[in-house]
């Protein structure tokens, strides 16, 4: 599967001059791989991403992280992408609740530390769940932010030990709506009223125009990445 992913990147030409677009890739990925394999990690921000997939690769897996902290409009938003796509909703979820995790670590963990409560209820979650497939799809994009901006479009993901593509690295925020709204895929209501990028409801604030789409996430820490994508 590395070779793969390595062929992948230069048959996609992963450069930011002449790059395949969002489709090409999926494309690549449904003619070289299928969709039994592949998984696509949604926020739930928006559904461009796995309606992007699912023209493809109908049918195919998308990984919801429910850490138990969500906006009543994240979820919402699950239940429109369950019922108006062509794809499989897969809840993934930590090992502990957030009652347990409480009693274990103090109430709020994610106030004391953020770190710790993303890699108990994201990143080991989202790891257990990889194990299942050879290929991940996921949404980050290069104006995000800072540590992003060399996102290649296709990877071999050494810690999963699977293919990572980032179909729409190269588009920004507005090509997303465009697009959502072209194919009239469901959009978190959230993302109308200030919040371009959105996490757990204690972790997420709205963002002023102009500002970095990801500064209302963890705002005022130092803390800019859940760990999802290090």
């Amino acid at each position: 599967m590395r070779a793969l992913a390595e062929r992948g990147a230069r048959e996609l030409r992963s450069r930011a001059a002449d790059e395949a677009s969002p489709a090409d890739v999926v494309a690549w990925v449904a003619a070289n791989v299928g969709v039994r394999q592949a998984a696509v990690a949604c926020s739930m921000a928006d559904a461009a991403l796995p309606h992007l997939v699912a023209e493809h690769l109908p049918g195919v897996d998308v990984l919801f992280l429910e850490t138990g902290y969500h906006f009543a409009e994240t979820t919402f938003t699950r239940g429109e992408v369950a019922e108006r796509l062509d794809v499989r909703i897969v809840d993934v979820t930590p090992v502990q609740t957030v009652r347990e995790q409480d009693a274990e670590f103090g109430k709020d963990l994610f106030a004391r530390d953020p770190a710790l409560c993303c890699a108990r209820r994201k990143v080991e979650p989202l790891q257990r769940a990889l194990r299942d497939y050879e290929v991940w799809f996921t949404g980050v994009r290069r104006d995000e932010s800072p540590t992003r901006t060399d996102t290649p479009l296709i990877t071999w993901d050494e810690r999963n030990g699977l293919i990572k593509v980032n179909p729409v690295a190269a588009w920004s925020f507005d090509d997303l709506i465009d697009y959502a709204g072209t194919h009239d895929v469901p959009v978190n209501p959230l993302i109308a009223n200030g919040y371009p990028s959105i996490g757990c409801a204690p972790c997420t604030k709205p963002v002023a125009a102009g500002e970095d789409p990801r500064s209302g996430r963890w705002a005022g820490l130092a803390k800019t990445e859940c760990g999802l994508h290090l």
